[in-house]
């Protein structure tokens, strides 16, 4: 069984980031999001070990810009879930990690009624 290293509780997204990373650029799904990093699923992932930047959040006023650091990836031939990668946040300031909780938290209640 897998030792699990998180330290904050993972929660599903609808959400969709930019991520950036020296040469590529990807705008894909986040399946699951934390204040302390998320998956981000493509059939494109980073290399382990990687530094990206990533844009994420429910309009302007939310969205939040972070240096994250990949730190596994799954391809799709793996039989294991999506392809995809998991990212960590890295020293994300005060003010950061405050709009982060507002995007989780949004996320947590769910679409406005109507949308799904």
């Amino acid at each position: 069984m897998p030792i699990d290293n998180r330290k904050t509780t993972r929660f599903a997204s609808r959400l969709r980031c930019w991520c950036e990373s020296e040469d590529i650029t990807l705008y894909a799904r986040v399946a699951n999001l934390s204040e302390g990093g998320m998956f981000l699923q493509t059939s494109t992932p980073l290399d382990a070990g990687r530094r990206a930047r990533v844009r994420l959040g429910g309009g302007v006023v939310h969205e939040v810009t972070a240096e994250a650091t990949v730190m596994w990836n799954r391809s799709r031939r793996q039989d294991k879930g999506p392809a995809g990668m998991g990212l960590r946040f890295e020293g994300l300031d005060s003010g950061a990690q405050d709009l982060l909780r507002r995007i989780i938290s949004n996320e947590q209640r769910g679409p406005p009624f109507g949308l799904s």
